[in-house]
């Protein structure tokens, strides 16, 4: 068998295989509170950086302290974390996809930036179980804005990058592994990325 040939399919967790629940949640708190959506978003992405919950190396409770901090946003953690979790619905077409992938011998993952949120909405959708392995940067200790996540996770799986699909729906991490070696495809919708995922698998 080829190295060249693909062994296996990483998706993002967030706007891939469920909506993007926590984009909207901040949509919805900044128009309910008079705050400007975007920003509120772009606060809160860096916030949850930059407290270290991302990365498993701060808490909650720091992520919320810090975006509070920056941006004005108001509400008590539990209430704002159902505002989150609550907008993250996994998309039935794409388990259906990932079941597809996984029958025809290839090995599927979720390769997410994530917090322990990740386990909490397992926990009530039950979708570990459709994967092959699960990458969290809250356990991994390293997210996808640094590029050498993808060395980890690709010598983890025991291939070689050349061998990986990754799937996300942020242009940087699709450029950034890439740049690592792997086949990086941007999620638009659900019909485009079966496309061109039959058009890689048949290479």
């Amino acid at each position: 068998m080829s190295d060249k040939k693909i062994r296996a399919v990483l998706f993002d967790f967030g706007g891939v295989i469920a909506s993007e629940g926590f984009a909207a949640a901040m949509h919805e708190l900044a128009r309910r509170q008079g705050l400007d959506g975007d920003v509120l978003l772009r606060t809160a992405t860096d916030a949850v950086y930059d407290s270290g919950y991302v990365t498993g190396e701060g808490s909650e409770a720091d992520f919320w302290a810090l975006l509070q901090e920056r941006s004005g946003l108001r509400g008590d953690d539990a209430e704002l974390r159902r505002e989150v979790l609550s907008r993250f619905r996994v998309r039935p077409g794409m388990i259906e996809l990932v079941r597809g992938l996984r029958r025809s011998g290839l090995l599927v993952g979720i390769l997410s930036d994530q917090t322990d949120w990740l386990d909490l909405l397992d926990a009530e959708q039950h979708f570990y179980r459709e994967f092959d392995r699960v990458f969290n940067s809250y356990r991994l200790g390293k997210g996808k804005r640094d590029p050498s996540l993808f060395d980890d996770v690709v010598a983890m799986l025991g291939l070689k990058p050349e061998q990986v699909i990754f799937i996300d729906d942020n242009p940087g991490n699709v450029e950034r592994a890439r740049s690592r070696g792997l086949h990086g495809l941007l999620f638009r919708d659900e019909d485009t990325l079966r496309a061109e995922l039959d058009r890689l698998l048949a290479e």
